[in-house]
């Protein structure tokens, strides 16, 4: 017989399946929706991060599960708490990473009557995750925190919505821990690898995309040697960067916004693409425009750890579900030939990713984005964890600065403002050891800017970079090639970004001028106290390969 186990809250309960999970970090808005599970959290050995605001708690959790592939854990409170996190569980769905949003709710005896701040869940998330439910058992606590894990992390990971009333927190159950969750991991089959290697003798001109989560150190270095095995040039996906060492000789580029046109080029001649992880959506597959739909005239390798994204817009000639982590090891089965056709291919694919990256280009005005993005990749450590949200500023990150480490750059493929500083401040709790920058656009870190607080609360010295051209730049640019000269609703005011980070307890300088930033970023990081470096950027200097006037200039001249 069993022995007896005491009766716990639903809190006690829920905080102990978090632990014999292996959360260690959650990220929260306190409410009184949950005061229960604040009270579980008291001395547990859980370190909890209180935030400014729920979406940007949200982007924290949803960085911990980037960075980890293991969820991250956010709490927020009913109503407005939950709408307010919504941002961050649409870039979990976006980005395919795991994550799982506790949310208050207003007390079971009320529910259906449209009380204070009570909100329907399954509706308002449904959409944007992989499971949205309600607990209203606190017995039923471990099943579904366990179900909850499982989600989040099996095929297409994702971001699961779990609901708290208020009054099941308290009552009292007695019920057996769930084990720690494993996520499943699927292989590919001796056939699949058969057909592949019939497929690579018979290519003339492979390439290889690598993209999508669930990848892990091991992953990357084997996917490493299958590609230097068979000499093939190795492209990365949209903000997926770090899967690949941009200083390998193989490697050919990003697939991003804005890609080099030799890259492009190189993808319309080829006649074997495989795509290794990655889901062949809208940005790496340029608006859906490189590829007939649903037969492609490339021979299409498609490799996804979930069987539904296989076939989902364009018809794979080899489909093959498995997971990053089981099918690069197995690839080191295949035989590569002793003189493949495309030998050569690769060197040249890398020299014109080299000429389209290696010099910044001339931009307007006394700030050159590019120049401090070619100082940064030479000068700081190459295991420095960059985050950045989304505008025009990110271009020169793509195209300038070199990762070389795997989980090195955690940024949003959903295009979310307002992600880079969450982010860092997830990835400064997370590895406090390791350097962390955040690069922001000016419109961009002041939709999360106030996380910089929590920052200098919890002593996390990273620096950010904000790019401050006055404007809401990727709209403008927009703007002015399709209503030349109309401008509306795209200008801003900014504060002096250097004071407002002194107001919150940390370290602020401005630079005016290029040659200033490497002394500016010296002192910042000599302060050890979080950090920003105001870049006063030409609101001119829209794009790295063009400008606002040209853009202006081009569009009216073809009316």
């Amino acid at each position: 017989m069993a022995p007896p186990r005491e009766a716990r809250t639903g809190a006690e309960i829920l905080v102990d399946q978090l632990i014999a999970h292996g959360v260690r970090h959650v990220f929260c808005i306190p409410g009184e929706s949950y005061l229960a599970v604040l009270d579980a959290f008291h001395d547990r050995d859980i370190t909890v991060t209180v935030c400014r605001h729920e979406g940007g708690a949200a982007m924290m959790a949803e960085a911990v599960g980037k960075a980890t592939g293991r969820p991250g854990v956010c709490f927020v409170t009913r109503g407005p708490g939950a709408t307010n996190a919504a941002l961050g569980v649409h870039i979990a769905q976006q980005d395919s990473t795991p994550m799982i949003l506790f949310v208050g709710q207003v007390e079971r005896k009320v529910r259906g009557r449209d009380a204070f701040q009570e909100v329907d869940y399954p509706a308002l998330f449904g959409g944007m995750t992989k499971w949205t439910a309600e607990i209203d058992d606190a017995a039923r606590m471990p099943e579904l925190i366990s179900r909850a894990f499982h989600a989040a992390t099996s095929g297409r990971p994702g971001p699961v919505v779990l609901s708290l009333p208020e009054d099941m927190l308290t009552d009292r159950a007695d019920v057996a821990d769930a084990p720690a969750f494993q996520p499943v991991e699927t292989s590919p089959g001796a056939e699949d690898l058969a057909r592949l290697q019939t497929l690579l003798a018979e290519a003339q001109h492979p390439l290889l995309l690598l993209g999508g989560s669930r990848w892990n150190t091991a992953a990357c270095a084997a996917i490493t040697n299958f590609a230097e095995h068979f000499e093939l040039p190795v492209i990365t996906s949209y903000r997926r960067l770090p899967l690949f060492d941009a200083e390998h000789p193989l490697y050919a580029g990003d697939l991003g916004i804005g890609p080099n046109p030799a890259l492009i080029s190189r993808l319309k001649a080829c006649d074997l693409l495989i795509v290794a992880g990655g889901r062949l959506g809208d940005i790496p597959t340029q608006g859906y425009a490189l590829f007939d739909i649903p037969v492609a005239t490339t021979r299409i390798v498609h490799i996804h750890a979930a069987a539904e994204e296989l076939g989902r817009v364009f018809a794979p000639d080899l489909a093959i579900n498995a997971t990053p982590r089981r099918f690069a090891p197995a690839l080191a089965a295949l035989e590569a030939p002793s003189k493949p056709a495309w030998r050569g291919g690769a060197a040249q694919a890398h020299a014109d990713y080299k000429a389209w990256t290696d010099v910044a280009t001339p931009q307007p005005g006394d700030v050159n984005l590019g120049a401090i993005m070619v100082w940064l990749r030479n000068f700081i450590p190459p295991e420095t964890i960059l985050c950045n949200g989304a505008g025009n500023f990110a271009s020169w990150i793509h195209r300038f600065y070199r990762f070389r480490r795997y989980g090195t750059h955690v940024a949003p493929a959903a295009g979310a403002m307002g992600y880079g500083v969450p982010a860092a401040v997830a990835m400064k709790r997370l590895y406090p050891d390791r350097d962390v920058l955040c690069i922001a656009g000016d419109g961009d870190f002041l939709m999360n800017g106030q996380e910089f607080a929590t920052a200098v609360q919890y002593d996390l010295p990273f620096v950010v970079i904000i790019c401050d051209n006055g404007l809401y730049g990727t709209i403008r640019m927009h703007q002015e090639r399709e209503y030349p000269g109309r401008i509306c609703a795209t200008e801003l005011r900014n504060p002096d970004f250097a004071a407002y980070a002194r107001a919150f307890g940390g370290f602020g300088v401005t630079v005016e001028r290029t040659e200033q930033f490497a002394g500016a970023y010296e002192l910042a990081k000599a302060s050890r106290m979080p950090a920003i470096i105001h870049l006063k950027i030409d609101p001119d200097a829209i794009l790295p390969g063009t400008t606002l006037t040209r853009i202006r200039e081009q569009a009216l001249k073809g009316r």
